[in-house]
This record gives C-alpha cells, sequence and structure tokens, in this order.
C-alpha cells in the first residue's frame, strides 16, 4: 500500500471546504506514501483538541457524506497516491456497508480504518473490503494483548496502525517510550507493514520511528494546525510540511 519509510499525512475531508481539501491532498500528494483522509463526525471521540475542531469546521461549514467520494475521483484524475479514509461506524452503518465500500471503491479509495470498529466485530465490513479490493486498516494501543495484536495483524491487509500513547490524537514535544515499545512488539508479532501515529510533529519523530521499525509514520494534528491557522492558503505550506517532515 505505501513503501517502507513512508509519511501518511492526514487530511480532514471539508476542511474549511470540499475544494480546498483538494488542493490540499494535491499539494502533499508528491511528499506522501499515502494519505489518510478523515471522514467529518460529530463526535469524533479517538482525536484531541485540534482534530476534534477539524471535524467542527467541516461539519459547520455544510460538508456532506455524499460529497466524499466525488472528492476522491477528482484527486484521482491526477494522482495515484493511495487514499485510506479514515471514518467512525456511523456513517458507514447508516450507508450500509456495501454501499459504502461499492462507493469508495468506484471513486479510487484504496484501504479503509475504521476507528471505533474492532476487529472482532468487523466481519461484514473484512467480508465486503475483500470482495471490493479495498484494504483493511485497523488500530492497535500500547496495552493492546499479544493475542489481540496477531489478530488485528491478520485482519490489516493495508497496514497497522499503531497507536504511540495512552489517550487521544495531538502534536507532542516527545514521542513517548510506548510508542517504540509497541513497535518492537509488533515487528515481533506481525508481518504487516507498520505504520505509528498520534503525536507525530517534527522530522527527528520520524527518523526514530523509522529507524525503530516503523515502515511509515501518520502525521496529523501537526498538518490540521496549519490549516486551522491559515484556512484556504495552507496548501504550500502542508507541502513544505510534508516534504521536510519525509526528509526531501
Amino acid at each position: 500500500m505505501f513503501e517502507s519509510g513512508s509519511i501518511i499525512p492526514y487530511i480532514t475531508a471539508g476542511d474549511p471546504s470540499v475544494r480546498a481539501t483538494l488542493g490540499f491532498l494535491e499539494a502533499v500528494a508528491e511528499y506522501s506514501g499515502a494519505i489518510e483522509l478523515g471522514v467529518p463526525f460529530s463526535d469524533p471521540m479517538a482525536d484531541g483538541r485540534t482534530i476534534q475542531a477539524s471535524h467542527e469546521r467541516a461539519l459547520r461549514g455544510g460538508f456532506k457524506l455524499e460529497e466524499l467520494f466525488p472528492l476522491v475521483k477528482a484527486f484521482r484524475r491526477n494522482y495515484d497516491t493511495p487514499i485510506i479514509l479514515m471514518t467512525y461506524y456511523n456513517p458507514v452503518y447508516r450507508t450500509g456497508v456495501k454501499e459504502f465500500l461499492g462507493s469508495a471503491k468506484a471513486s479510487g479509495v484504496d484501504g479503509i480504518l475504521v476507528v471505533d470498529l474492532p476487529v472482532s466485530h468487523a466481519g461484514e465490513l473484512l467480508e465486503t473490503a475483500r470482495e471490493e479490493g479495498i484494504k483493511t486498516v485497523f488500530l492497535a494501543a500500547p496495552n493492546t494483548p499479544d493475542e489481540r495484536l496477531k489478530e488485528i495483524c491478520r485482519a490489516s491487509t493495508g497496514f497497522v496502525y499503531l497507536i504511540s500513547l495512552y489517550g487521544t490524537t495531538g502534536a507532542r514535544e516527545e514521542i513517548p517510550k510506548t510508542a517504540f515499545q509497541l513497535l518492537r512488539r509488533a515487528r515481533r508479532l506481525c508481518t504487516r507493514k507498520l505504520a505509528v501515529g498520534f503525536g507525530v510533529s517534527r522530522r527527528e519523530h520520524v527518523k526514530r520511528l523509522l529507524q525503530s521499525g516503523a515502515d511509515g509514520v501518520v502525521v496529523g494534528s501537526a498538518l490540521i494546525r496549519l490549516i486551522e491557522e491559515h484556512g484556504k492558503r495552507a496548501a504550500p505550506l502542508l507541502r513544505e510540511k510534508v516534504r521536510e517532515l519525509s526528509g526531501l
């Protein structure tokens, strides 16, 4: 799904507008191994203040779920960087799993991460994703037991998303020890590609995680802050930040 050593930026769809989001996706594509496209939700419980606020801005600005797939399709006209939808289960369930994933595939989506859907309850999603040819991504936390981690690895056909810390998303000054402990354990137990996220904001964070065995590093809040501060004019700043994080 992405080459080892990749940066995986996170962008919220519709913040501050769908048109602006397309520009943001295009701006970061060159330096990204894949892009996580967040689906705005009214109760994004796994996200910290910065990303929560981006969901609120998108919904307040009138973002509708039916705008999501045309956005991906528009990006696909010129770019082949993999797109992973990061969503909560409510929009998928309300739409219908088969309809949602069918529309996702038709638009050019490559993978899906449903934040609040545990692997033990993901049978329908896994079956439908397999039928549609969409990669699945599941989260593992520092306190995920070994047997559960193995189950997550088996179910994650795209990559395993390792949460670096206890708590919600948000840029931190330092990457906690829990990230490296989880990465070592996952590398021992899992043959899938591993991406680490939550708290990454600096090139030195990225370098340490890649040197410690991560295949990819997810960066979200550090980019969303630029959008919060600069709005529709954030595209060149996002491009430069992702380029800097990638070390190019």
